[in-house]
């Protein structure tokens, strides 16, 4: 199986290769600009493997939830390609595929960063809590369970308030060895705070790329691929965090 993926959903840019389970990436820090900046990086990222669209499957993209514009802008570009190149397209949550790089480190990259292999190696610990920074002084949150080699959602993916993600968490936490991924612990300390030490270890600098993107999609496979203009971002705001078990709260 061969496809692209791309994420443009944080201040990173980023976009993978995936052929033969093996995944090339480049990424480049783009506060502004991340529509040039990643058209760059794909057409770099062909041309060195020699590639064209249209000798590919699918076109895989971190749908989101993060930055409003950067999930539009990550649909749109997928659209356009795939489109042109007559390809469907495989939606990747991106708080899955940070889940997957905190379960499963990459190794390292390549000198200056520009490509990689992956390989996903057994790991302790068996689930990852992903917090990313939503603003508004609110995460967009979920947890997650190493499950058929690869990170599975066990909870609804959400947006709230730390102090809501506290009491979710907490519940779901329990008998189980977890860690935290995301954004969203560096910028509210009372998540690690109010959740040590059952949250070990974390990772507050990890957030989602096109590389874990394309493990992702590659490991679902076509079968879960759409049409393009199903391609759509996810946003999360107004949704509710649901834990597995436990009552629905009432939408705020």
């Amino acid at each position: 199986m061969k496809l692209l993926a791309l994420d443009t959903s944080t201040e990173w840019c980023s976009v993978a290769l995936w052929s033969n389970a093996q995944s090339c990436w480049r990424a480049a820090r783009a506060e502004r600009g991340h529509g040039e900046q990643v058209l760059q990086l794909i057409d770099e990222l062909l041309g060195e493997a020699a590639l064209s669209l249209a000798q590919l499957d699918a076109i895989a993209f971190g749908c989101g939830p993060g930055a409003f514009t950067g999930v539009r802008l990550a649909a749109s570009i997928t659209q356009g390609l795939a489109f042109s190149a007559g390809l469907p397209v495989i939606p990747v949550s991106t708080l899955r595929a940070t889940a997957q790089q905190a379960l499963w480190p990459p190794v390292a990259p390549a000198p200056e960063g520009r490509s990689a292999s992956v390989t996903a190696a057994a790991a302790e610990p068996v689930g990852v809590l992903v917090c990313q920074d939503a603003r508004m002084g609110e995460v967009y949150w979920g947890g997650f369970l190493r499950s058929d080699g690869v990170a599975s959602a066990n909870t609804s993916e959400a947006v709230g308030s730390p102090a809501s993600v506290l009491a979710a968490a907490r519940h779901w936490l329990a008998g189980q060895p977890v860690c935290g991924a995301g954004s969203g612990f560096a910028a509210y300390a009372e998540l690690a705070a109010g959740l040590h030490p059952r949250l070990s270890p974390l990772y507050a600098e990890l957030g989602p790329h096109a590389r874990e993107i394309a493990l992702l999609a590659a490991h679902a496979g076509l079968a879960t691929a759409l049409p393009p203009e199903q391609a759509q971002p996810v946003y999360l705001r107004n949704d509710v965090a649901v834990i597995p078990g436990n009552p629905q709260p009432a939408p705020r």
